[in-house]
């Protein structure tokens, strides 16, 4: 037996199941453009892609992002910005860094100076700092190799303008022609001692200095030359202190990389181990991927949550660039995973970084339903699918429509599998139809599967594997049917 449910975008009535009542309920056609997502963060239009600069203050979410305001494919670059106090809506605000004389604004971090060591605002008001690569377009095309450096910018106005550094760069180029995306963090060793530590990206290596103000960098130590995948370059690092179960702190290195992913393309890799004396040192060389899917891509972590909050929160660019800049969206170009808060986890004494869903999502359910045997007409996609795995550790949902266009979810023989081979329009890049697959030896509990216009996230048992997938059907998905051994099924419509 297989459970069948029909989902419609337009205005309709339909009948749910919900606590052994059924009712009818009337819901409105969304007056989104075609493709743009409901709860996803989208820039209002031209060109976005990686996350950047994200930090916490006073009650706000700052994301900024690399951004092309005069198109919809990739150009000179900017940083876009927005704020939010929940994750779940934005705040446009005006474009924060442009280029200028020393090159483009690639991608960086920024982090909150409360101490003041850069002496660019004071005690009372101190400063936010950015920390970006210049690329210059005239040294590259002159085919000079050290034409990415690092600059800086401050705001004294909790990030709504900015002035940039008069004495950038603040760290040259060796004459590397890969030498991008700072990583600030403020780091405390094993003495107590604090200082900044950035973590960059150099062609097939990660490379960490420290300073004491922000502006005048040492390097400490390298790592990844011959460890890890190494099919493109290396791009947009992160290093994150998680704890485990036992309190012990571990050491998590994000590492994007284009191409190369397991998917073709771009993806995310990850190591885990320790930092110390300026130096990490990996728990292994094995290669492990954050998100299995073609569409994360140099995600990176928000600075400065309050204590309280105990988490670390990541967001990533949902596409890739074997196809980004040929997406069939019009005023606009891709959009931002939901936030996600990472921890480790132990599979048989191996750590393993799990990717949640961010608690905020929960906000913003606006009706649940339950599934079951009956029929149930839905007015839109932007939803969010739970259940629990029951019997043997398969599984199977498939997504259709009247076009005879469907995508599915499987897991069979320990592979977790996302179908988009006929998900809808394709043609614009001859790899984007496939099946994209990942290996999960361990049982699978709870599947979670967050849906909206032209994305699938698919968590397992909270995020100890996903799989992230853009999609664009020709017309809205209208029926779902789940294999029988999906349990206590529910359905929550989203919106913001």
């Amino acid at each position: 037996m297989k459970l069948k449910i029909y989902t419609y975008l337009t205005s309709l009535f339909f009948c749910i199941s919900a606590c052994n009542h059924s009712k009818d309920i009337v819901f409105s056609e969304s007056g989104n453009e075609k493709f743009r997502p409901e709860y996803h963060f989208t820039p209002k239009t031209a060109w976005m892609n990686d996350p950047n600069g994200m930090f916490y203050l006073d009650g706000e979410y700052h994301l900024f992002y690399q951004y092309y305001p005069d198109s919809t494919v990739w150009g000179p670059m900017h940083w876009g910005h927005a704020v939010s106090t929940d994750l779940t809506s934005w705040e446009h605000l005006p474009v924060a860094l442009e280029p200028d004389s020393l090159g483009y604004i690639f991608s960086g971090s920024a982090v909150v100076d409360s101490k003041n060591t850069s002496g660019l605002g004071s005690l009372d008001n101190p400063p936010i700092v950015a920390i970006f690569t210049y690329h210059d377009p005239r040294g590259e095309r002159e085919g000079e190799l050290d034409f990415q450096t690092q600059g800086i910018a401050y705001s004294l106005d909790k990030g709504r303008t900015w002035t940039k550094y008069d004495k950038n760069p603040v760290l040259q180029n060796p004459g590397i022609k890969d030498f991008r995306d700072p990583k600030v963090q403020l780091f405390k060793d094993e003495k107590g001692n604090e200082s900044w530590l950035m973590s960059l990206a150099v062609k097939d290596h990660i490379e960490f200095y420290s300073s004491n103000d922000l502006k005048n960098w040492i390097k400490l130590s390298e790592f990844g030359n011959k460890i890890g995948a190494h099919g493109g370059v290396w791009e947009c690092p992160d290093l994150i202190p998680l704890k485990t179960e036992s309190g012990e702190t571990k050491y998590v290195l994000l590492v994007s990389i284009n191409p190369g992913g397991p998917q073709k393309g771009s993806a995310t890799q990850y190591f885990i181990g320790d930092f110390k004396e300026g130096v990490f040192i990996p728990d292994d060389t094995m290669i492990r991927w954050l998100d299995y899917g073609p569409d994360n891509y140099a995600g990176v972590t928000w600075s400065n949550l309050p204590s309280e909050q105990n988490r670390t929160l990541f967001i990533g660019w949902m596409s890739n660039w074997l196809y980004a800049n040929q997406v069939p969206t019009e005023t606009w170009r891709s959009a931002m995973t939901i936030p996600r808060e990472l921890s480790l986890f132990d599979i048989d004494g191996t750590y393993l970084v799990k990717s949640s869903p961010a608690h905020e999502i929960e906000e913003i359910r606006k009706e649940t339903y339950f599934i079951n045997d009956n029929s149930t007409e839905l007015p839109g996609v932007s939803v969010e699918i739970e259940a629990t795995v029951t019997g043997e550790d398969s599984f199977e949902l498939s997504f259709s429509n009247e076009l005879g266009e469907e995508f599915k979810i499987s897991k069979e023989m320990g592979l977790l599998s996302v179908d988009r081979s006929n998900a809808g329009i394709s043609d614009f890049n001859p790899d984007f139809a496939t099946i994209h697959s990942a290996p999960m030896s361990w049982e699978t509990e709870k599947l979670q599967i967050f849906l909206d216009a032209h994305s699938v996230e698919v968590f397992i048992n909270d995020g100890e594997l996903v799989i992230t997938s853009i999609l664009f059907p020709k017309s809205p998905w209208k029926s779902l049917i789940l294999s029988e051994n999906l349990k206590n099924g529910k359905l929550y419509l989203l919106q913001k």
